[in-house]
């Protein structure tokens, strides 16, 4: 029986770098070019916005998750507090995230590689794919180490890039681009250069920046202290976002007016090269390539233990609850892997829209995620008040945060809803729910 169960291997430190792994990725590096254009400099009060909702969301899954010593991630949570249909679409729309987001940075790991070298861009897509299964194959403390030095290396590009920007500050060093100061933030059209409409805009791809972040709940049977380590990763959110996301955009803003930065483009490699750093292009390359392949890991990791969660609540096929003598789910694995690897096969022949289609789309399940957990907190709350008033770890401001937070994402639903680059995908995403509800129906018919 031992076998069957997950193992406890990851350490406070694993812990503390997949939630910051979480909260800084691929969105940051790549995406926050076509945000700032789209916002200007009041993308720092999307990123604010949206970090708070996140901070709320988080402190509800940390109460959830602590309620009970049973839970295993917040499909468990779904199935105690809205039922076994819901758990069923929510366990499986959170693997679809995933597998999409897997999909997308293998692909990018490809393309990174051919900065150095000239070779087709699925051979290191593959090769990445194959060492990233292989590790996770092992332990699950070998994830922990690789998320940890993924993380690590994000962690010191952004204080290189703080650090050096606020010298530059001080100095009022001189680029091509003008005289680095904080006067940048609202001397190219104010701070609202675009109007509310540019601001509102940005939001999608804002939303995108922090999705991963509730990593550290699906995590949370595999850590070796659950009731130390949640919390502790979880409190340590707001100053992450605040350091790693508002810090590193202002200053990248007063380092460059937010008129020089290409939507195309990476402002890191942008502020490396203004600055005259030798072989910035390539620094953030790297920097980006282990982004990608740190979310592909990722991926892999919780779409695995998602399988096996769903697996054990009879909500997907049984061997994939199996477990290998290192306690991983290699089944589950296996499977989530070979869909990522035949995405990443077809992706290479669909046009360059279709990274922003899959964005949105994942963008939108993550609302969903995120939004069954606020639920389940409102219900948990108002069904098991004794338990709530035991806990060590209360979500603050509850019930009427939860409100706000649910707000916030009809909002940005109906900003995508008029929005042109996402109204498609806005309009594609109900097809994956109609699947899943059916399924459901289906597999609840087959039982009787």
């Amino acid at each position: 029986m031992a076998q069957q169960e997950l193992k406890r291997d990851l350490a406070n430190r694993h812990v503390q770098l997949i939630a910051i792994g979480g909260t800084i990725g691929t969105g940051l590096f790549l995406g926050s070019g076509k945000a700032i254009q789209l916002a200007g400099p009041s993308i720092i009060f999307a990123y604010l916005t949206v970090g708070i909702a996140v901070f709320f969301i988080m402190r509800a899954l940390g109460e959830l998750l602590l309620s009970k010593a049973g839970y295993q991630s917040f499909t468990d949570i779904a199935q105690d507090y809205l039922g076994p249909r819901i758990a069923f679409v929510t366990g499986w729309t959170y693997w679809f995230c995933w597998i999409m987001i897997a999909m997308a940075d293998i692909i990018a790991v490809g393309v990174y590689v051919q900065y150095w070298f000239d070779i087709p861009q699925w051979v290191p897509a593959i090769i990445c794919l194959i060492i990233l299964l292989g590790f996770n194959l092992l332990t699950v403390k070998l994830f922990g180490e690789l998320e940890f030095w993924f993380a690590l290396i994000k962690v010191i590009t952004i204080l290189l890039l703080i650090g050096v920007g606020i010298i530059l500050l001080v100095i009022g060093f001189k680029t091509d681009a003008g005289t680095v100061t904080i006067r940048n933030l609202w001397e190219h059209g104010g701070i609202f250069p675009n109007g509310i409409s540019g601001f509102l805009l940005s939001f999608q791809m804002v939303l995108f920046a922090f999705v991963g972040v509730e990593l550290v709940g699906v995590s949370a049977a595999e850590t070796a202290n659950p009731r130390k380590n949640i919390p502790s990763a979880i409190n340590k959110i707001p100053l992450r976002i605040l350091f790693f996301y508002i810090g590193s955009i202002i200053v990248l803003l007063c380092i460059n007016p937010w008129t020089e930065l290409n939507a195309e483009e990476s402002p890191f490699v942008k502020t490396f090269s203004l600055i005259g750093i030798p072989i910035a292009a390539g620094i953030i390359n790297f920097v980006v390539l282990t982004s990608a392949a740190s979310a592909c890991n990722s991926g892999m990791f919780s779409t695995s233990r998602i399988l096996y969660n769903l697996s054990r609540s009879n909500q997907a096929p049984s061997n994939l609850a199996k477990l290998n003598k290192n306690h991983v789910p290699h089944n589950a694995l296996f499977i989530s892997t070979l869909v990522v690897s035949v995405g990443a096969l077809l992706s290479k022949l669909i046009p360059a829209q279709a990274f922003g289609i899959v964005s949105t789309i994942s963008a939108i399940c993550f609302i969903w995620v995120w939004g069954v957990i606020i639920v389940c907190h409102l219900k948990y709350k108002k069904t098991c008040p004794h338990l709530h008033a035991e806990s060590t770890f209360k979500a603050p401001f509850t019930p009427f945060v939860n409100y706000v937070v649910l707000t916030l994402f009809a909002m940005i639903l109906i900003i995508m809803l008029f929005a042109s680059e996402t109204r498609l995908a806005l309009l594609l995403t109900p097809l994956w729910f109609i699947l899943i509800f059916t399924m459901y129906s289906y597999r609840r018919k087959k039982a009787r």
